[in-house]
């Protein structure tokens, strides 16, 4: 199964996980097709299932999920630039074409709401439609 860089937040400064001694994501899942894991339902909800708990993950999944709240509470500071464009594209996806989904995320990481303003306003400056 490919490595997603997805989810949430995912997916978010994309499967990375940190490194103590550089304080920064690896770069090992940079070069993942993200258009081709995002058109692929099953892979996708694999990966949210991974985040939620519901369902056994793959070791990329699991290294995203160690990372996820750090990535979300720090909003990416630890991500490079392909990173952060990837958690991105990750975010808007799922706000616009996977709404459920994005939803049962929000359950979890994001239990007051604090993440959804902020990245509905970065996609208004963005002139995206979410």
């Amino acid at each position: 199964m490919k490595a997603v860089v997805v989810l949430l937040f995912v997916a978010l400064c994309a499967f990375a996980y940190a490194r103590p001694e550089e304080k920064k994501y690896t770069t090992k899942y940079d070069n993942i097709d993200l258009d081709e894991i995002l058109k692929n339902d099953r892979l996708l909800r694999a990966y949210v299932d991974c985040l939620k708990g519901t369902k056994k993950c793959t070791n990329d999944g699991e290294e995203l999920k160690k990372i996820l709240p750090d990535a979300i509470d720090t909003d990416c500071s630890k991500c490079n630039e392909t990173q952060k464009n990837g958690a991105r594209k990750v975010i808007h996806y799922l706000i616009k074409n996977k709404r459920e989904w994005w939803n049962e995320l929000e359950t979890i990481y994001d239990t007051d709401g604090k993440y959804r303003k902020k990245y509905e306003e970065e996609a208004k400056k963005e002139g995206l439609d979410i």
